[in-house]
């Protein structure tokens, strides 16, 4: 086994050899060869089971940006796995703690009983035909999911595997992703992490896990015997039912903070180097991330580790995509956010990494950090605008119903450039940061008072909507109308152009209760509750997951212009008033405008990239009214042949159509809050629907 380390600035590296169980080091070896700043030597005899770790020699100056304390064990940046508990002690910190300029003086206490041992491991594994599922992205569906929210109270899931890597390939997770439609999961942090200490102090942990100390380990509370066999089992058996894997990932920041804060692994090994130092004061952090420090991926050798772990993560453990967190601080350069940096540019050149997906969270906390739109091609980005004025505009607020048009059909304003597709846009209303669905329709204040941190963290701009009642109620009315909220904002989501996400549990009625940043809640309260699921609910998501799946319009590869194809009787795009006429430059700039419609022209046809080919399908009618009174909406008439078949009705029992038929001219009262979706037919159907079922 040949042992490597990079360092630029150490003096002297000792590899730190343990016994079986991690207790006692009885070992250490100083590595013999330094070839272009990498520390490096072999040993003939070393196996698998190994555990290890490294100090690191050299000055321990903060003021000049270097805090080397070969007192401290380290971790290796490229261990594939990590055993033994993380425990915090003072010991961890390379400074007496206490006082604002505590870290100016070494402290040389051994923390290496409180350490996580580096494991080498036999990563072979046998994964026979499995390949990636391989979905256009603009077939695609995106399920947010915890690892251990997803299964902790699952039914279906044997007690000894709930909330592991096993757990969530078993048969009744996956069925339910099956039975939903989704065609990708995308897992919140699975690397090794650290629990912060006022966390660990209160009782409580870093649930959804932005806090990593190791990009290449899984963290141990995911797996059980086999890190590697739990995850890429897992990763198989996704895979055989067509569902990709995506992995959130924080290579902005680790956990070692700022410079009040403990040295775990990059800060001793190489602080001036791994992270973002202030220009002319290089003993505090860069901080884009709001996390204490910035890991500095314009330098080579740290943009090196990082696409090293992207590569391992999809060679190895066949991921598919990623979901960068705060991707903004991966392509800041000297000068600023660069969407043609150093970190874009080498995914976009590399073999294996610009084939697979790729998401930006696109902001960080630095200046100028939101990029929204500004990221290069060949990306995904979440868009926040599509959440916050799809909120406003289910709340009831005025004048945004040019806004809610842009980011309806793919947000063309902010990604039509550089032949980027609508499919750049990830569009969501929920995500793991904020309020549940169920309660974005039941609570207007955050409820975070169980973060024990006085209710002031969490974001206080939700655009949510309690329906008149702050909290649970026993009032029917309002119970309905929050259901009804629920469908309005999951089928505007589904039926967008752009790829949707939706945050697990979603479907299954999920509440936090109102807190709206569970981040240190792995208790009940942050797990989903697979019994609270509400059956009409359910339905109705799968219903119209079912009505994108089957029909492209409402997934185009390309973005909408307004035109037809020769001898089309529609065009691609059509925007109408309640009246059936189309919308004039006035109906636009009504402040008080509350409703929206428009004609989705399948038949006006559409050109299909990977076909090669123009593409039709059916003609959509698409109402929206979030106006508290009811809107009589005329049917559009463009079409003389024919007319339109209800298939969505967001105020009825299941939110589904009864199959009504309506001729062009005939008018449909569309009921406060609700939203319909109808089929251009050219004869009326044969049968409606009634409570029970259909009956011709």
């Amino acid at each position: 086994m040949n042992f490597a380390l990079f360092s630029a600035h150490a003096e002297r590296v000792e590899l730190c050899l343990f016994d079986p169980r991690g207790g006692r080091e009885i070992e250490r070896i100083s590595l013999p060869e330094y070839t272009d700043e990498v520390w490096h030597g072999y040993l003939p005899d070393a196996r698998p089971g190994l555990l290890y770790g490294y100090r690191v020699h050299g000055p321990y100056d903060p003021a000049a940006g270097h805090r080397f304390n070969a007192s401290k064990l380290l971790i290796d940046p490229y261990a594939r796995t990590l055993t033994g508990p993380f425990r915090w002690s003072d010991t961890h910190f390379g400074f007496r703690v206490g006082g604002a300029r505590a870290d100016l003086a070494i402290d040389r206490r051994d923390n290496a009983r409180f350490m996580p041992k580096c494991q080498v491991v036999d990563t072979a594994f046998t994964w026979g035909r499995d390949r990636p599922p391989g979905h256009a992205w603009s077939d695609g569906i995106i399920y947010e999911a915890h690892v251990r929210g997803m299964t902790m109270r699952h039914p279906g899931v044997p007690e000894p595997l709930r909330g592991t890597l096993l757990g969530l390939g078993e048969r009744a997770v996956i069925d339910h992703l099956v039975r939903l439609g989704v065609t990708a999961i995308q897992l919140l942090p699975i690397h090794a992490m650290i629990d912060e200490r006022h966390l660990v102090e209160q009782g409580l942990s870093n649930y959804w896990g932005y806090n990593s100390i190791n990009f290449f380990a899984i963290d141990g509370r995911f797996w059980t015997d086999s890190s590697h066999g739990d995850f890429k089992t897992t990763v198989q058996r996704l895979h055989e039912a067509g569902i990709e894997v995506f992995l959130d990932v924080v290579y902005n920041h680790t956990a070692e903070g700022n410079h009040l804060g403990p040295t775990l692994s990059f800060k001793g090994i190489d602080n001036a180097s791994y992270y973002r130092l202030v220009p002319g004061d290089p003993r505090h952090y860069e901080n884009f991330s709001g996390c204490g420090n910035s890991v500095d991926t314009s330098h080579p050798r740290v943009l090196q580790m990082v696409m090293d772990s992207l590569r391992y993560w999809v060679e190895e453990m066949h991921v598919d995509g990623f979901r960068f967190d705060l991707a903004a601080s991966l392509g800041r350069e000297d000068k600023g956010f660069d969407p043609h940096g150093g970190f874009f540019d080498a995914i976009r050149q590399d073999p294996a990494l610009s084939r697979v997906k790729l998401i930006a969270e696109p902001w960080d906390l630095g200046p100028d950090g939101y990029r929204l739109g500004g990221f290069p091609p060949g990306w995904s980005e979440w868009n926040g605008r599509y959440r916050d004025t799809v909120r406003r505009f289910w709340k009831g607020e005025g004048g945004v119903i040019g806004d809610l048009a842009s980011r309806l059909t793919g947000s063309s304003d902010l990604f039509e450039w550089s032949g980027r597709r609508p499919w750049s846009s990830l569009n969501f209303v929920t995500a793991h940061d904020g309020f549940t669905l169920r309660d974005l329709v039941s609570f207007e204040r955050k409820r975070n008072e169980a973060n024990h941190e006085g209710n002031r963290d969490g974001s206080d701009a939700n655009h949510s909507w309690n329906c008149g009642v702050e909290g649970p109620t026993q009032d029917p009315e309002i119970n309905r109308l929050r259901l009804q909220q629920m469908r309005n904002l999951i089928a505007t989501l589904l039926l967008s152009q752009g790829v949707p996400m939706i945050m697990a549990g979603d479907e299954l009625f999920r509440t936090q209760h109102g807190n709206n940043n569970g981040y240190c809640q792995d208790n009940e309260l942050g797990w989903i509750d697979w019994a609270s699921a509400d059956p009409r609910f359910l339905a109705f998501v799968r219903s119209v997951l079912k009505l994108r799946r089957e029909h492209p319009v409402f997934r185009r590869k390309g973005f909408f212009r307004g035109r037809a194809i020769a001898g089309a009787p529609v065009r691609d795009l059509s925007w109408v008033t309640p009246n059936g006429s189309e919308m004039s430059h006035q109906d636009w700039t009504l402040p008080y405008a509350r409703t929206l419609g428009f004609v989705l022209g399948g038949e006006a046809g559409f050109f299909d990239e990977e076909m090669g080919r123009e593409e039709r399908d059916d003609t959509f009618l698409v109402l929206l009214n979030a106006y508290h009174g009811t809107i009589t909406w005329t049917m559009p008439s463009a079409l003389a042949a024919g007319g339109w078949q209800l298939l969505v009705d967001t105020s009825a029992y299941d939110g589904l159509g009864r199959g009504e038929f309506l001729r062009p001219g005939e008018q449909y009262p569309l009921r406060p809050r609700s939203m319909a979706v109808l089929i251009r037919r050219d004869a009326a159907p044969s049968y409606v629907r009634d409570g029970e079922g259909e009956r011709g």
